[in-house]
């Protein structure tokens, strides 16, 4: 049977601990004891863990042999702001399909009271975040960036600059990752799109426009789809 696995919160040369939320969980919810064996990401190691000792806010692990090494291909999604709970919906879904980081954007189309209310968010996403990571064994939680506005983000650097554009014809996703150097970073719009103003300014900057496909989807959605196409292809 596949062992769970946890990212510690503390972590030393053979000792790590698990905190607050996460220990309640593993204490409350899944009936932790003394002796069960789980995963624990420790920095660049997944080494196995067996619970020595647990608190209603803490879980402690001694820690034995390294069963994985900690690398992950870096794909960073750069995600316009819209609905708060449409984003938490696709935080937790992108998560699981490989992101690294996550950006938050702040676009033309971005209502303003979001964009006002986004910074008491970030803490939120992190928390998603991470605990969709763990769920679905990934060996770390995406990066949850604060939220810039376009012009500051054009020129991150990256081996390969997607933009998903709902009005290009000629060039598909799969198409440009054939030849896609990493680390992958992949633009998805807000509701309603990007104007044309934005358009021209990612063309400028040099990011290459791609298609999903014919149909229009939500923004979530088109993050998930991109996210899932990006995973299968590199692996």
């Amino acid at each position: 049977m596949t062992r769970r696995r946890w990212i510690a919160d503390e972590y030393s040369q053979d000792r790590a601990s698990l905190l607050g939320q996460n220990a309640a969980h593993l204490v409350r919810v899944l009936r932790a004891r003394v002796g069960q064996e789980y995963d624990i990401v420790c920095g660049e190691a997944v080494r196995l863990g067996t619970i020595a000792c647990v608190t209603g806010e803490r879980v402690e692990f001694a820690l034995g042999d390294v069963v994985a090494e900690a690398t992950e291909r870096e794909i960073v999604l750069v995600m316009a702001i819209y609905k708060f709970d449409r984003m938490e919906w696709a935080i937790e879904k992108c998560t699981e399909l490989g992101a690294t980081r996550i950006i938050p954007v702040i676009a033309r189309r971005t209502d303003t009271h979001l964009a006002a209310a986004v910074g008491k968010r970030i803490p939120r996403w992190q928390r998603i975040a991470h605990e969709a990571a763990q769920q679905s064994r990934r060996l770390r939680a995406p990066q949850i960036d604060e939220a810039v506005k376009l012009k500051a983000l054009l020129e991150l650097e990256a081996g390969t600059r997607l933009l998903l554009n709902e009005d290009e014809k000629q060039k598909k996703i799969c198409a440009a990752l054939t030849v896609a150097a990493l680390p992958i970073a992949m633009a998805v719009g807000p509701e309603g799109g990007w104007t044309e103003e934005e358009l021209g300014q990612f063309s400028a900057a040099g990011w290459q426009s791609v298609s999903l496909g014919s149909t229009i989807l939500r923004a979530e959605t088109a993050a998930m789809a991109a996210l899932a196409v990006i995973s299968a292809m590199l692996d």
